[in-house]
């Protein structure tokens, strides 16, 4: 076997056998995936605690109140009767919102007068908010158009008459790739995979300075005969087999364990995921290469590996952050991984329309490598010297 085979087998001896690699690329994963899973299992936001304040008393806020009660989303909790103690509920964390039938609303339909509905939410928790708006103004527009309705057939007029009178536009709404609002569909993925960024970059950070620590670097330049390419080339393979088993986990254990993603889409999944884990490997061992000391490498890679999530655009859109948030995003590969997965993923789309994010994954690598390798035979030529004084004071 010739000493670039020696390399990768001595890597994974190391990843298998010191805690350090071990816990990180291969126990840390298959418990931090399951548990992001397991958090969502859930999949929906359904049955929000929701109260009604009715000072109508009428058949149309009754009628209004029963299909409040037939939406999923909503778990008609409370009868309330001021809005004091509608903001107390929700200062208690009884109720995610409330609704207020005023005084004489079916007088006011019935006459065409306007009729102010007020809807309380708590926007502190705001995508249940936005659950509870969407499911309530749905209710309020259909039954309010109902209600019009039954009054001008009674008058007589045709149902299609009448209906083009009460509901004159109507708005057919079709939600594409996540219809349910499927919280484990649409997070779940998105947590694992900057997991998966993380692991990688600490784990291939600590591939060349952990030689030091470990007082092994004198062995390795000697198997690679001073070669750093030889060296960082090897490493690179050893840690992208071992990032295919944590995805050989993702895509065929944890997604269909917990019936997450689109099966015909994994073959994509795997291009743009090898293109992150080079990505990552290659930020990585330039940050090990650049640092000898393992302390001050782990706190470079945390940092920047850290905010991801927030940056990447996966909760809010880049183009609202501001323009110093914006760059920061782009200096980190899980962005355009990111927007390369919403379309070939989410979207099962061919790979061509996520070609511009995928040659940025490319440039990362393309920049990482070889400023790594530079640096890292500034480290090897180190370990030759102090081999040649050893030798002088023997």
């Amino acid at each position: 076997m010739n000493r670039f085979g020696h390399i990768i087998i001595r890597e994974w001896k190391r990843i298998l056998s010191l805690k350090v690699f071990y816990l990180v690329m291969l126990v840390v994963p298959v418990l931090l995936f399951s548990f992001y899973a397991v958090i969502y299992q859930k999949e929906e936001a359904k049955h929000l605690s929701f109260a009604i304040w009715d000072d109508d008393q009428s058949p149309v806020s009754r009628q209004l109140t029963f299909l409040l009660e037939q939406r999923e989303a909503l778990n008609i909790t409370r009868r309330v009767s001021s809005e004091a103690e509608v903001e107390r509920l929700i200062q208690q964390g009884k109720i995610l919102g409330a609704i207020h039938f005023p005084v004489n609303m079916q007088k006011d339909i019935y006459s065409r007068h306007p009729v102010n509905v007020t809807l309380y939410t708590n926007t502190a928790s705001l995508v249940p908010a936005k659950m509870v708006y969407k499911a309530v103004a749905e209710v309020v527009i259909t039954g309010s158009s109902g209600v019009i309705l039954k009054k001008l057939i009674k008058t007589g007029m045709k149902a299609d008459q009448a209906m083009a009178l009460a509901n004159p536009i109507k708005l057919n709404s079709y939600q594409l790739y996540n219809a349910s609002y499927n919280y484990q569909e649409y997070v779940v993925p998105g947590l694992i995979t900057v997991g998966i960024q993380m692991i990688l970059i600490i784990s291939s950070m600590l591939a060349l300075n952990y030689e030091w620590k470990t007082e092994t670097m004198q062995e390795l330049y000697e198997l690679s005969k001073g070669s750093a390419l030889t060296v960082i080339t090897a490493k690179t393979i050893a840690h992208l087999v071992v990032s295919w088993v944590n995805f050989i986990l993702i895509a065929f254990v944890v997604f269909p364990f917990f019936d997450i993603g689109i099966s015909a889409a994994t073959g994509k999944f795997f291009v743009i995921y090898t293109l992150l884990s080079l990505a990552c490997i290659g930020i990585g061992l330039f940050i090990s290469a650049l640092f000898k000391d393992v302390m001050l490498s782990g706190d470079t890679a945390l940092f920047y590996t850290s905010p991801a999530f927030v940056f990447s655009g996966f909760t809010f859109p880049r183009w609202a952050m501001p323009w110093y948030d914006q760059y920061y995003a782009t200096i980190m590969p899980y962005t355009p991984f990111l927007d390369a997965f919403f379309k070939v993923y989410y979207m099962n789309l061919p790979l061509h329309y996520a070609q511009a994010d995928l040659n940025k994954l490319l440039l990362f690598c393309a920049v990482m490598f070889p400023t790594a390798i530079l640096l890292f035979q500034r480290q090897f030529n180190t370990s030759k010297d102090e081999k040649a004084i050893r030798a002088v004071h023997n």
